[in-house]
């Protein structure tokens, strides 16, 4: 018998939801983030969110940047970060995340999301506003992945890397 098999029986693997999410930068370098109350927590993440059944991560990537940011034309860029995140969602449908974060380049805009912010804040999602890279690097906020200021200031200064990193939690 494998040492503490007995410990494991009945322990099944994580249900992760699987979900894309869009760096969203502007001619001048400019983050577009959200702004996620958790009641306990609030959190400043890229827009971005679940892969409903059949959709493509292209798809999932337009329809929550249309959704969240009234984003609609735009061209996708490649796939640059991954993360994967443990924290119940959807009242306890899932027990975390596994995210895809793809960068999008567009012209400013000012964000009007097609969802109504009824809608949104049903979500957690209470604010949507442009960061430039100075106030994202003094920023005091926390951030989804907690390390966003440092991962954006090397992805700007770097460019995408050949092969998409795991950024942690």
């Amino acid at each position: 018998m494998v040492p503490g098999a007995a410990r494991l029986r009945g322990v099944t693997e994580p249900h992760l939801r699987l979900a894309t999410r869009a760096i969203v930068l502007d001619p001048c370098d400019r983050i577009l983030l959200v702004r996620f109350d958790f009641g306990d927590r609030v959190v400043w993440a890229t827009p971005g969110g679940g892969i409903e059944e059949g959709e493509t991560d292209e798809r999932a990537v337009r329809r929550e940047l249309a959704e969240e940011a009234g984003l609609e034309e735009f061209e996708l860029g490649p796939l640059v970060w991954t993360r994967t995140h443990h924290v119940p969602l959807g009242g306890g449908r899932w027990d975390g995340q596994t995210e895809r974060y793809y960068l999008v380049r567009t012209p400013s805009f000012e964000p009007v999301p097609l969802l109504s912010w009824d809608e949104l804040r049903a979500e957690g999602m209470t604010a949507i506003r442009w960061w430039t890279p100075a106030e994202l690097g003094a920023a005091e906020e926390l951030f989804a992945p907690r390390r966003l200021p440092l991962l954006v200031r090397e992805l700007l200064l770097h460019g995408p890397p050949a092969e998409p990193v795991d950024v942690g939690v």
